[in-house]
């Protein structure tokens, strides 16, 4: 019976806590600028990636320099080259839209690379450092995969079908990057850090 009793008690505070936080979670208002259609809500989102893929061509060959795997250095090298492409897509996507190509600050891929930085230095050279390098990239590609792929979902409903093309073809390169990494990572690198 005492059981029951607890099962009850923890039951109602656990309703409790679930009725207080509905309670005390405020509405956020809007910003002045904020996106009112998704027209504006996939402008800002653009320049949003286009920040991201900005700050990857800066930040893969930090990654690059401190692998030490010779097939990780070289899927780094070619992700880089990717990259590059990604941002002239975006750039030639802004284009067709008839805007001009910004870049807004993305604090979602600057935290994760301000991971990888963290990787780099709490990891010695060597396999455990390539093993985190891997991590972070995986990362990387993770948000990217998920951003490509809400904007072609967006250009389609939005009827921006040249812009589309080039959204898909970079989901693709994103996604082929993932599974290279995560082989390298199965084959090889992880075995090696344990």
């Amino acid at each position: 019976m005492a059981t029951t009793k607890s099962q009850s008690t923890a039951g109602k505070k656990a309703a409790a806590a679930k009725t207080t936080s509905k309670t005390t979670a405020k509405k956020t208002p809007a910003k002045k600028d904020a996106a009112k259609d998704l027209s504006d809500l996939f402008e800002d989102s653009l320049k949003d990636i286009y920040w991201a893929e900005k700050a990857l061509t800066k930040a893969l060959p930090k990654m690059m320099k401190n692998a030490t795997d010779e097939k990780l250095k070289a899927a780094i090298e070619k992700h880089l080259e990717e990259t590059q492409t990604h941002v002239s897509r975006l750039e030639e996507s802004f284009q067709m839209m008839g805007k001009k190509a910004q870049a807004k600050k993305c604090d979602a891929m600057q935290g994760i690379l301000d991971e990888g930085d963290s990787i780099i230095e709490e990891t010695e050279p060597g396999s455990v450092r390539d093993a985190g390098i891997i991590a972070a990239s995986q990362k990387v590609e993770h948000y990217e995969i998920a951003t490509y792929g809400t904007l072609a979902a967006f250009a389609k409903i939005l009827e921006e079908n040249d812009v589309l093309k080039n959204l898909l073809a970079t989901l693709e390169e994103e996604k082929k990057c993932d599974e290279l990494l995560t082989s390298l990572a199965d084959v090889n690198l992880n075995s090696k850090a344990k």
